[in-house]
């Protein structure tokens, strides 16, 4: 070292203390995490953003129950009004026989045209055509009957003409229902099935 350059403790006790001294002062005017201000802006953002997604689970969670419960009543809506494939003709064959034999209406013939639902693969749609007999009258309370069916029965075509000096009427009617492929507790059992 050269001579003219000398330190002595004291000195050297001083620098070091007055160089800490300025970084302590840095930080006291730039803290770390930033100053009290924006510490409190980070803050307050943070609480807007948790109550936002709060919200926004809230929210998430009413249309899951939502979509829960449209679910279920659609399986309701399906099993009490869509007949299962392996049942269908049988039970709308003796349904629509019962209504007319209330109504006081001849049964002559059914006959059945199933058609595909276009964009489902699990419904289909079943063109009843049957031929009756009876008065006005009859007709009038069989399509009460009809009208009040625990199936969904939908009057597509309906034609009555009178027999010659009889007043009895020859009744063609047209009618669809709708034919689950799976029964619904397979659906069930497999998640829900292909929707």
């Amino acid at each position: 070292m050269p001579k003219n350059f000398k330190l002595d403790l004291p000195r050297l006790i001083v620098l070091v203390l007055l160089g800490l001294n300025l970084v302590a002062a840095w930080f006291v005017y730039q803290p770390i995490g930033g100053s009290a201000e924006e510490m409190e802006a980070q803050l307050s953002a943070l609480r807007n953003q948790a109550r936002e997604r709060k919200s926004s689970l809230e929210r998430t969670k009413k249309l899951t129950a939502n979509m829960d419960r449209g679910r279920n009543e659609g399986d309701q809506f399906l099993a009490s009004y869509f007949l299962s494939r392996s049942t269908t003709y049988s039970t709308v064959v003796d349904e629509l026989s019962s209504m007319a034999k209330r109504a006081g209406v001849r049964v002559r013939e059914h006959g059945f045209v199933e058609d595909p639902v276009e964009g489902s693969e699990e419904l289909s749609m079943l063109s009843v055509n049957g031929n009756y007999e009876g008065t006005y009258a009859d007709l009038l309370h069989f399509l009460r009957e009809v009208d009040k069916a625990p199936r969904l029965l939908i009057i597509e075509a309906l034609s009555a003409s009178p027999q010659q000096g009889t007043g009895v009427l020859n009744i063609n009617m047209r009618a669809n229902t709708f034919v689950r492929e799976t029964p619904l507790t397979e659906v069930a059992q497999n998640g829900g099935g292909a929707r």
